[in-house]
């Protein structure tokens, strides 16, 4: 069942919201002495959560099928950081992160119990309560399952959507009235909690390829400046409109020569990148942009950014990492209620 984006909370008796986590979605499926965990692109988890396979099999019922998002609690929240340390590709590994930083499935969805093997094809209004009895029957005892919460009062969504962070990223609508629609995204909506900081340009990576002829800014390096007054690179942005990127270039070569990152710089070739485009060109802190980002990891922008707009108002030593911080709910509070 998958989320489309929108960008209000949709109203109506038919729309139930939960909490967005940020982590791992998953299918956990047991079938008497067997537990499979599926991702949301059919790839096999298991593997690397035995910790989540061990404490299925320590449940009461021996088949259900449920719908939940894999995270890893840590000072107080939830760590995408070290949950994506659990995908590695050594046994010895795994199980030493296991055992150092154990996961949590948030159930949210029940899609099969020994009841019912068929619940997916009943609607949310029945799918709901027939979750909340097999968590009260099951979870008891057994912490590595916690119940997402649900509600249907929008305050209660508009909240969780003001205090986003710490491991929960936004709301999810989803219509009480349809079954599960495994495959699209018509009975579910993700509204993501989107924050602005005003950054420094850094550097520059040209293009991979050439417009009319010429080499033209790609993507531009985003900096914000430490207690200590070093520039450290926090990100990228890349939305660049063609028309507008001869002249910026033109703009950008003239600060070339500065000293860019003096904290934290771009990293090096990654296999994803081409030896062009892991080149950058450090420049004079001289120009200001304010961009939306998302999430925020280890103070870095998780994923690339929206350029909103330019501030030549704002002084570049102004776009400090204290932009980041962020106060968000206590997701273990959100989880009890």
């Amino acid at each position: 069942m998958e989320a489309r984006s929108v960008d209000d909370i949709p109203r109506g008796p038919e729309w139930q919201y939960e909490p967005k986590w940020d982590g791992f979605r998953c299918l956990l499926i047991r079938s008497g002495d067997e537990v499979e965990l599926w991702s949301k692109s059919g790839q096999s988890l298991g593997r690397y959560f035995p910790d989540l396979i061990a404490s299925a099999l320590e449940l009461k019922a021996a088949r259900f099928v449920l719908d939940g998002e894999i995270v890893v609690p840590q000072d107080g929240g939830f760590s995408f950081d070290d949950l994506l340390q659990r995908i590695h590709p050594a046994a010895s590994r795994v199980k030493k992160l296991a055992a150092e930083t154990p996961a949590l499935l948030l159930v949210f969805d029940l899609l099969a119990d020994p009841r019912d093997g068929q619940l997916a094809a009943q609607p949310m209004s029945e799918r709901r309560p027939a979750l909340e009895a097999f968590a009260k029957a099951q979870f008891k005892g057994h912490p590595t399952f916690r119940l997402s919460p649900a509600v249907t009062d929008i305050k209660v969504a508009a909240k969780w959507l003001a205090q986003a962070g710490g491991g929960c990223d936004g709301v999810i609508a989803k219509r009480i009235d349809l079954p599960y629609q495994s495959g699209n995204r018509d009975g579910m909506q993700k509204i993501k909690h989107y924050r602005s900081a005003d950054c420094v340009i850094g550097g520059f990576r040209y293009a991979s390829a050439k417009l009319k002829g010429r080499d033209v800014v790609g993507s531009l390096l985003l900096g914000l400046y430490d207690d200590e007054g070093r520039l450290n690179h926090v990100g990228f942005t890349s939305g660049l409109k063609q028309a507008e990127k001869p002249a910026l270039t033109e703009k950008l070569e003239k600060l070339i020569g500065g000293k860019g990152f003096t904290g934290n710089a771009p990293g090096g070739p990654s296999r994803w990148s081409t030896d062009r485009s892991a080149q950058w060109q450090p420049l004079k802190p001289k120009l200001v942009v304010e961009v939306c980002y998302d999430h925020v990891s280890a103070g870095r922008f998780r994923h690339g950014t929206s350029l909103l707009r330019w501030r030549p108002d704002k002084a570049p030593t102004q776009c400090t990492m204290d932009q980041l911080e962020q106060k968000s709910a206590d997701p273990m509070k959100l989880l009890k209620g």
